[in-house]
């Protein structure tokens, strides 16, 4: 087993002259790139020839070109090459800059976390921070993600979850429609224009049963993908829709959005911060988690934080 990890190993050296054989297609080109002798780069081609047991060039009057199978390697060879470069750059910088790379949900990432973003910053100007909206999961380590803020349960595999907080939905919508559809029980729901949230399918049979009704057994109404468009059409007057009270503090202020039937409910998913095993030790991703645990906790203390009603 040994034998065969080593052989899958080769040294730098090699794949370094066989990546400038590739893309210059001479071995004495390569040698002068390299600084070395045209013998040194047979020599190591040769190495890496043995080791693998494949030929990698056909050597012919004009020079060298690659077999059908170098020619697959040397684009995977010249990747490596690559990461390992940028890497070996990222390492002699130090600690001096480092990167933290984020996937955050839309509505939550705008409303909630950007307004707390500047503490972060300036309590670690040595981290740069870059964005990307995500819904739902994804393949964080394929996509090169550090971390992700996530709306669910916490058994997403091959990650570290942090709880972060519950969430409280509620059903809103305009004055305008309430006055249209004048609401008394639950039950009066079930015979309106219900919004939903195409990641969160089961959240108005949730309600619904902890109303003590039984909910219809086909709800009309549109779907939508964002908290922050579905708040726009109730807004509009389309129909009623389940909402988390604290990313629409700024509607129910200014009016635009009420409570159309005074039974809040704890949703059944939380917000948790999620990063990849393999990179939840890395050091901007734990500075990211102490401050996001502790802006958390800020936000309870300061009575922004609704435990809700019932559970299930």
């Amino acid at each position: 087993m040994i034998a065969m990890q080593r052989r899958l190993l080769p040294a730098t050296g090699a794949l370094a002259a066989f990546d400038a054989v590739a893309r210059l297609g001479s071995f004495s080109a390569a040698a002068q790139e390299l600084s070395l002798t045209q013998s040194a780069i047979s020599k190591q081609i040769a190495a890496l020839e043995g080791q693998l047991g494949i030929a990698l060039f056909e050597r012919t009057g004009r020079g060298v070109a690659l077999t059908q199978q170098g020619t697959a390697y040397a684009v995977a060879v010249a990747d490596a090459l690559a990461t390992i470069r940028a890497a070996s750059l990222r390492a002699m910088a130090g600690e001096a800059r480092q990167t933290l790379n984020l996937a955050i949900l839309p509505t939550f990432g705008t409303r909630w976390l950007m307004p707390r973003i500047p503490s972060f910053i300036a309590r670690h100007p040595e981290v740069t921070l870059n964005f990307a909206t995500r819904i739902g999961r994804f393949d964080i380590e394929a996509e090169g993600f550090d971390a992700t803020t996530h709306i669910g349960t916490a058994d997403w595999p091959g990650t570290e979850s942090t709880f972060l907080m519950h969430e409280t939905v509620a059903p809103m919508a305009s004055p305008a429609f309430l006055r249209e559809h004048p609401i008394t029980a639950p039950d009066d729901l079930a015979r309106l224009p219900l919004l939903h949230m195409g990641s969160r399918p089961e959240a108005w049979d949730h309600w619904f049963r902890t109303a003590g009704v039984s909910a219809p057994a086909a709800m009309r109404g549109m779907r939508f993908e964002q908290f922050s468009t579905v708040a726009q059409a109730c807004m509009a007057g389309v129909g009623v829709a389940l909402l988390p009270l604290f990313l629409i503090a700024s509607e129910i202020g200014s009016g635009q959005l009420v409570v159309a039937f005074d039974h809040p409910v704890r949703s059944p998913r939380s917000y948790y911060l999620i990063s990849p095993r393999a990179r939840a030790r890395l050091a901007p991703v734990a500075a990211f988690r102490r401050w996001l645990i502790a802006e958390v906790d800020t936000w309870k203390s300061e009575g922004g934080y609704d435990e809700g009603g019932p559970e299930t």
